[in-house]
């Protein structure tokens, strides 16, 4: 199965074309920002302007407007192609990287917002063993047991902690991979990881 992948859910930006899980082509760019401006320029590139079959994308979490630009992208090609679109959740391919075929837990850790950090714990065989959370570094440290942390905030999780190996890796579509079956969601909405800033004003009584 030829599956295009899209990740643009936090500060990289990245897309690949895989044959049954093998790497074709792909590439990866740490942007900050300007997700929507380079995410289809990066896609026409890749062989056959990415077109595929399945398309995979990253629901999160991370950026706001990162997720947005991923699934928007990933929904438009899907209605052209008329290509099945499946969502991966982001801590679980950057847990996957950080195994890559090992049999360790390993806890992710990705810069979330208000200077918090979305945490999750993954078992030796890559299934999540504590459910996605949104933590202040002193509550991440206290309730991250795993010895090996992964993502873009693991070297400042393991500093607060003062004990673990710290893996700085942020997703990359080219390493899609190496997540298994059971984390390919046909249900494509985000995950936020956080309840958004802005609220819709109560309803006057």
């Amino acid at each position: 199965m030829l599956t295009l992948a899209i990740d643009s859910a936090t500060e990289a930006c990245s897309v690949a074309l895989l044959e049954d899980g093998r790497l074709l082509a792909g590439d990866f760019r740490m942007l900050g920002r300007g997700h929507a401006e380079h995410l289809v320029p990066m896609i026409a590139k890749l062989p056959g302007k990415g077109r595929a079959p399945r398309i995979a994308v990253a629901l999160g979490p991370g950026s706001f407007t990162g997720v947005r630009v991923g699934l928007a992208a990933a929904r438009a090609l899907a209605l052209a192609w008329r290509a099945e679109l499946v969502g991966y959740p982001t801590l679980a391919l950057v847990a996957a990287m950080a195994r890559r075929g090992g049999a360790e837990p390993v806890a992710a850790a990705m810069t979330g917002g208000h200077g918090e950090w979305f945490v999750q714990g993954f078992a030796a065989d890559g299934l999540a063993s504590r459910p996605l959370a949104s933590l202040r570094p002193d509550d991440a440290a206290a309730q991250t047991p795993e010895r090996i942390i992964a993502g873009s905030q693991a070297a400042a999780l393991v500093a607060a902690r003062g004990h673990g190996e710290a893996l700085p890796l942020w997703p990359d579509a080219r390493e899609l991979g190496l997540l298994g079956d059971t984390h390919f969601l046909p249900d494509v909405q985000p995950l936020y990881g956080r309840a958004p800033d802005a609220r819709l004003p109560e309803p006057s009584r």
